[in-house]
């Protein structure tokens, strides 16, 4: 296929933290406020004179001096972006959000915390604390922390957090959400326009950059992939069609390396992807807009951290759904080491899917950074190898009935 125009911008971006358009949007006087969390209601970061990105630690080698404040038995992600901020490389940011939402995070936020990671004169640490259910308890446990604690954390950098520029707010996070569905939509097609690869470094800058910066490339992008045409010879390299759930991931060499293994991802619900945190946020004239974010943001959100039974069960449902209308052959299913929480989804999911829902399922535990890993790319042929047998077998079933 003809390479999409802005796919090396894109890439660039991803490079640094403190990447182009950061600094572009800092120099005209936004506050820059980070978080590492889903948890946090992203349009409340959308705000004029407000933006929000993802921690990353691209290129990431050693986490040495991370792994010595947080020991070798703690989340990789977390130790790799404490030591970037001890490297010094988050300096540019105004503010961190800490939702609390696992005992790592919180840990990590400590550590920048105390050790000064962070050395901007304006720096400005919230602690949050976010529901362990998704009910109608939990979304009034998240207003009452958004208003008592989100809103005037951000009052108190200049921030106007009035209704209408909630709804700004609202309207600029939901114009990239519907650029991505726009995108992401040309993967349901046998033969997609456009790769799992390619996909992912769009939506991997939509939680590194602010997002009134890249608008008009993204839509540039979903003009471009209405006359796109797919490459005839895509059966050759991509022999089968997975979904990628987990924990977070924002090594886009893992998503490379993974497709050069001969599987297209065609869809996700892991953290820094699409489902559903790139879902849009749609508002009510009648209800409070503060409520109805906070809402969408508990009641949407399919982390392993909310642990009522009807969730759980509907997490499993959701990735069903989203196997099936992306046509997936099968689901991979990749965790952090040391996630406390998706430690216990995957080994559910590796036994679950399989037996109730009829997936294949490869289940991987990964370090932060291992996209160039030999042995992901092994597993992963192993996988594409076994879908094809049962596939054989399935066909060879239907000839014989």
């Amino acid at each position: 296929m003809k390479d999409l125009k802005h796919l090396i911008y894109f890439e660039n971006l991803l490079q640094e933290a403190n990447n182009d358009l950061v600094k572009e949007a800092e120099a005209e006087g936004q506050k820059c406020i980070a978080t590492v969390c889903s948890q946090i209601p992203e349009p409340l970061l959308c705000l004029p004179g407000v933006f929000t990105v993802r921690l990353s630690a691209p290129r990431t080698g050693s986490i040495d001096i991370g792994t010595y404040y947080m020991t070798s038995l703690t989340c990789e992600y977390c130790r790799a972006i404490l030591e970037r901020a001890l490297e010094g490389g988050y300096q540019f940011l105004d503010g961190f959000i800490d939702t609390c939402a696992c005992s790592q995070h919180a840990d990590l936020a400590d550590n920048i915390e105390q050790l000064d990671a962070c050395t901007k004169p304006e720096f400005k640490m919230l602690h949050m604390d976010t529901p362990m259910k998704s009910d109608p308890n939990g979304v009034n446990h998240m207003y009452r922390q958004c208003k008592t604690e989100l809103l005037p954390y951000l009052q108190s950098m200049g921030i106007d957090t009035s209704e209408d520029a909630l709804r700004k707010g609202v309207e600029e996070f939901n114009e990239v959400c519907r650029l991505l569905k726009e995108i992401g939509d040309h993967r349901k097609a046998d033969n997609p326009n456009i790769t799992g690869y390619e996909y992912y470094v769009l939506c991997l800058a939509t939680y590194v950059c602010p997002k009134d910066k890249i608008i008009d490339k993204l839509r540039e992008t979903a003009e471009e992939l209405k006359t796109r045409k797919p490459d005839p010879d895509a059966g050759k390299r991509y022999r089968a069609r997975v979904l990628l759930a987990g924990s977070e991931l924002d090594d886009i060499n893992f998503i490379k390396t993974v497709e050069e293994s001969g599987a297209l991802i065609v869809a996700d619900r892991f953290c820094f992807g699409t489902f559903p945190d790139r879902e849009e946020v749609v508002l009510n004239d009648d209800e409070d807009v503060l409520f109805q974010i906070c809402r969408d943001n508990v009641m949407k959100c399919m982390c392993p951290r909310y642990m009522n039974t009807d969730r759980i069960l509907e997490r499993k449902q959701y990735i069903d759904k989203l196997a099936k209308e992306y046509k997936a052959d099968g689901i991979i299913v990749q965790q952090m080491k040391f996630c406390n929480f998706w430690a216990y989804e995957r080994a559910d999911y590796q036994h679950v899917f399989p037996k109730e829902y009829g997936w294949p399922v490869l289940s991987i535990d990964r370090a932060y950074s291992s996209g160039a890993s030999g042995q992901l790319r092994t597993r992963v042929q192993a996988f594409i190898e076994s879908l094809e047998i049962k596939k054989i077998h399935k066909q060879k079933g239907a000839t014989t009935a």
